[in-house]
């Protein structure tokens, strides 16, 4: 929704929004944009009364802005129902979707577009460094987007991503979330085939192998072009082939071609499949796949997914989005795979909606093997007790306090120790507050 404000305004649109505890970036890029932010959602917010209300999907009937929006007779449309009817209607749409890796991806994708000169719009859920910004409007006729498989709105229970009618479609992977939502991985499946159904014959579809859920939807019905990428010889037509374990350099190869070396900072088996669906839908819009791998050796990653916050004393801090099982387990994956000696310290809030459902409990505890050291949140309102889930091999110790946590760490912590704050919202400031306890113990980065 703060992407779309974004794209509104850079249209010329004069645009405030109403939304409760907002943090950093999104906040700060839409002060920076002009956006006028007001907290809550009062009635008073929509007046004068606005051409148009675009609505959120966390709003229900029973909010205050809602019913007084309903009552007045107010325009209103949904977030992705915008987007298509003002930007991609006429627009060669390039979609990410799957239940990981949808913003990295199209960032890659993204950045890689802007490195051959196309000027792409792009409308992602994070800040790629390489832009500093989630959305623009671009130039025609490429426009990237993640596509979320999350519902519209109060009115609309269809998944965004059918909104968008992409001409390439990148499906990284499918696995059970959002069971506030979707009943089981076969209500997931049906919006999927939905959204293949609206991918024309002369577009592309790129997913990965050995994906039993993915394969399954797309013998529902498909009628496009299918290119599969993966790490073995098999049936593939891009294959990742590692130069280093940690996924830092990798060969991709098209077709048994050589296409050159990715050599960057991000690491892990999740991102080298990211990289190379990025460089296969790059290539369907007309970029040379050797000039894509060259592109994302300038890549520069996405705000929050792994993203190093501060190294006081030698510590390294991390800011992850990172809240389901499968995605926890590749980025501590690939971090041990980086860093194979040092202490690796997660640090993990269960904040989603899945999560807080207790949805993804039997895969939780095994998904910080990776970590030396686990510790959880028990946020007071979560509901029920983190201790009947918390086994395995490691260790991992329930505390209630953000406060406290952090004086664990300051406690504890020592140089090369790398720490992982993972959450999907702002965690009541943790990265700020514990980067300045550390520093004031340890003193500045070392």
């Amino acid at each position: 929704m703060g992407g779309i404000a974004i794209l509104a305004r850079q249209h010329g649109y004069q645009v405030s929004g109403s939304d409760a505890n907002v943090y950093p970036p999104m906040s700060t890029q839409l002060a920076e944009q002009g956006i006028e932010l007001m907290e809550g959602y009062h009635p008073d917010h929509l007046q004068p009364a606005p051409d148009c209300v675009v609505v959120g999907n966390a709003l229900t009937r029973g909010n205050p802005a809602v019913e007084y929006m309903l009552d007045k007779g107010l325009p209103y449309t949904s977030g992705p129902q915008w987007l298509f009817d003002h930007l991609l209607a006429d627009r060669w749409v390039l979609a990410a979707a799957g239940t990981h890796g949808k913003t990295t991806t199209a960032s890659m994708l993204a950045w890689i577009l802007e490195y051959a000169g196309m000027t792409p719009g792009f409308l992602i859920g994070g800040i790629a460094d390489n832009f500093g910004i989630s959305a623009r409007s671009g130039e025609a006729p490429f426009f990237v987007v993640e596509a979320d498989e999350y519902d519209s709105a109060f009115f609309d229970k269809r998944s965004k991503f059918i909104h968008y009618h992409p001409r390439t479609l990148i499906i990284n992977n499918m696995e059970f979330d959002h069971a506030d939502i979707f009943r089981d991985i076969g209500d997931i499946q049906r919006q999927f085939h939905h959204l293949v159904r609206t991918v024309p014959g002369s577009g592309l579809i790129i997913t990965p192998c050995n994906e039993p859920h993915l394969e399954q939807t797309l013998e529902m019905g498909c009628w496009t072009p299918v290119e599969r990428l993966g790490f073995d010889r098999g049936n593939v037509t891009w294959r990742i082939d590692p130069i280093q374990a940690d996924g830092s350099r990798f060969r991709v190869w098209c077709d048994n071609q050589d296409q050159g070396v990715v050599a960057w900072s991000m690491t892990g088996d999740h991102n080298m499949m990211n990289a190379v669906a990025a460089i296969a839908a790059a290539r369907h819009a007309g970029v040379i796949a050797s000039q894509a791998v060259a592109g994302l050796c300038e890549f520069q990653g996405v705000k929050r997914r792994l993203e190093i916050k501060g190294n006081p004393g030698g510590i390294t801090v991390y800011d992850d989005f990172a809240h389901h099982p499968t995605a926890i387990e590749k980025t501590l994956a690939g971090l041990r795979a980086k860093f194979p000696r040092q202490k690796i310290i997660a640090v993990f809030e269960p904040r989603s909606n899945t999560m807080r459902m207790g949805v993804h409990n039997d895969e939780l505890a095994p998904s910080f093997r990776h970590a030396d050291d686990v510790i959880w949140y028990q946020a007071p309102n979560l509901g029920w007790d983190l201790t009947g889930i918390a086994h395995g091999d490691q260790p991992i110790r329930i505390i209630n306090s953000v406060q406290a946590i952090i004086d664990d760490l300051v406690g504890h912590a020592g140089h090369g120790d790398q720490i992982v704050i993972m959450s999907n919202g702002g965690f009541d400031g943790i990265h700020t507050r514990l980067l300045q306890s550390l520093t004031e113990k340890h003193g500045t980065e070392s």
